[in-house]
């Protein structure tokens, strides 16, 4: 497949700035007339090429300590473990040993294998007690919105199973980080602020977030003693430290102290869970997603109804193609909130929201001219994502996560971990699947994504942001394969997302493209946050190449060996 470069991609947005006309007035004839090179008079980042091993994260610190794993001779798992550890101390109001994490695994093979390391709510959210509460919704920083932390089972399961380090390998990058400090990272910074109000709420989050009081600076030193010390116990007693001794005391007496019902037995009975991931074909291309409980069937559906279009004669960064991506989500999105739940306690009818009658059947409501008023929201949540690939071609998707920034809020004051807020995806409708009940996964929005072509992985590909993650995959396959962009065009295209009756857009979107989906009937806001973070690992099988992009919007890149 050609390569969409990133000359071509600026220069069809110059157009639809108001530009001179150019000669690329779609994507055939931008793909049939690739450019060998991106602009390099204009800002931007060039594409990672390798052909040993490659590893893409949101922080440089992470993306380097993988590389040091893969130089030393660990496999792409033993990377992902580890960049996942070193990120929840350059990254704390996104990730930490306090949420949940999600894998996706391709073998050089393609054998393709998921990991659910999402937790449970307590034995004691009983309907009985659901109706005693009277609760409507689960307030996200309440402590009934705290579910048990799957990510440090997961981390385990995955080394056990797949990996060739151990665990207390894996965290030492993490465990130096947190006691010598790191400097914070520009957008981190940027995002800090916004949760001092939170930070403020709490003995925990006063004394391990911020200094004398306040949030840190662009390249403020944080250290965070506490949770270098607790990394250091679970490397010396492995997961069981964490769900069984003094850090799972530490966290259940902290929230009891505040209402909760989790127990001491809801953390000892944690455990992850490897499912099949579902998947679709899309452009000749089979994309993988997680199975519920997240929120990857969102993806699946939203392509299934893209491919009763066909995109490949829109121009890629015009009005209609964004317009048929808003309206194939917002169908989506309908069945995602509908149907999507723990399918240990609930049926999901995976079939049938996968087929080709559901897809031409939404397909079929949608108007290629005019917007329709089907709503939906989409909460904000915060996550880390990252592709890995090693030598012999295993490749990790990975995403991890404490839903909203610095989670529920509520973080131990001896151990320093930062409790997520998951329980706030749980309906409380007690007809509704995905209504709480005892040891129960919610509607989970972190979903890691893989694409196989003819058996074999093409892509490893992702992008945080909570519930905008489903159009954040869509606009990565759309992309990648329908408009061929290389993996750094790919991210750094300009988004939208439909929320509440409106469309977001970010800032760098043509105004003209604006003004064109205006006029179908779409309510268009610019939005001065960046929508989503993502990672592209692509495999050139023919020629021995991993090339990879990393979302400007964040912090980190790609980097390979």
């Amino acid at each position: 497949m050609p390569a969409f470069s990133s000359v071509l991609l600026r220069r069809t947005m110059r157009r639809e700035k108001g530009h001179s006309p150019g000669p690329w007035t779609s994507v055939p004839s931008a793909v049939t007339v690739p450019s060998m090179y991106r602009d390099f008079s204009a800002p931007g980042r060039s594409t990672a090429y390798s052909t040993e091993a490659m590893a893409a994260t949101s922080s440089p610190q992470a993306t380097l300590a993988a590389i040091d794993v893969l130089r030393a001779g660990g496999n792409a798992v033993d990377a992902a473990i580890t960049a996942s550890a070193v990120l929840c101390i350059t990254e704390p109001h996104m990730t930490g040993i306090g949420g949940d994490c999600f894998a996706i695994l391709a073998t050089p093979e393609g054998k393709v294998l998921g990991l659910n390391g999402s937790g449970r709510s307590a034995f004691a959210a009983t309907p009985e007690w659901l109706r005693g509460e009277g609760l409507t919704r689960i307030d996200p920083h309440s402590p009934h919105a705290v579910t048990v932390p799957g990510a440090v089972d997961a981390w385990d399961e995955l080394l056990r199973a797949h990996g060739t380090w151990s665990l207390a390998r894996c965290l030492a990058p993490a465990i130096a980080l947190a006691e010598r400090g790191v400097p914070t990272l520009p957008r981190v910074a940027r995002d800090w602020p916004g949760h001092y109000a939170l930070l403020t709420a709490s003995e925990g989050g006063r004394r391990h977030y911020l200094r004398n009081g306040h949030c840190p600076a662009e390249g403020d030193v944080m250290a965070y003693p506490a949770l270098a010390e607790t990394l250091r116990a679970i490397a010396a007693g492995g997961r069981d430290a964490f769900y069984t001794g003094a850090i799972a005391a530490d966290m259940v007496g902290t929230l009891q102290a505040r209402g909760s019902l989790l127990t001491r037995e809801d953390f000892a009975a944690a455990q992850s869970d490897w499912v099949k991931p579902v998947s679709t074909t899309y452009d000749g291309q089979r994309i993988h997603e997680i199975p519920p409980s997240g929120q990857g069937l969102t993806v699946l559906i939203a392509l299934n109804i893209l491919s009763c279009f066909g995109l490949k004669h829109l121009d890629p960064a015009g009005p209609q193609r964004r317009h048929l991506e808003i309206e194939a989500l917002k169908r989506a999105w309908v069945l995602r909130n509908r149907y999507i739940a723990d399918p240990a306690q609930a049926h999901v009818p995976v079939e049938d929201l996968l087929s080709a009658a559901t897809a031409r059947r939404l397909a079929a409501t949608i108007d290629q001219n005019k917007a329709s008023d089907i709503r939906v929201t989409l909460p904000p949540s915060d996550t880390v994502y990252l592709s890995v690939v090693d030598k012999k071609r295993l490749c990790v998707s990975f995403i991890n996560s404490i839903y909203w920034g610095f989670g529920s809020g509520i973080i131990t004051e001896r151990t320093g971990i930062t409790l997520q807020n998951r329980g706030a995806g749980f309906s409380c409708d007690p007809g509704h699947p995905n209504v709480i009940a005892p040891a129960k996964r919610p509607l989970h929005t972190i979903i890691p994504a893989l694409a196989t072509r003819d058996g074999r992985p093409d892509m490893v590909f992702g992008v945080m942001g909570g519930d905008f993650q489903p159009m954040g995959h869509v606009n990565m396959v759309v992309n990648r394969y329908t408009c061929g962009m290389d993996p750094q065009a790919a991210l750094d295209l300009p988004r939208c997302v439909p929320t509440d009756g409106l469309v977001e857009v970010e800032t760098a979107m043509p105004v003209t493209v604006q003004n064109d989906l205006t006029a179908m009937g779409h309510r268009v806001v610019t939005t001065e946050e960046p929508l989503g973070g993502g990672q592209i690992i692509a495999i050139d099988h023919g020629r021995g190449l991993l090339i990879g992009g990393s979302d400007p919007r964040k912090d980190g890149f790609a980097l390979g060996l």
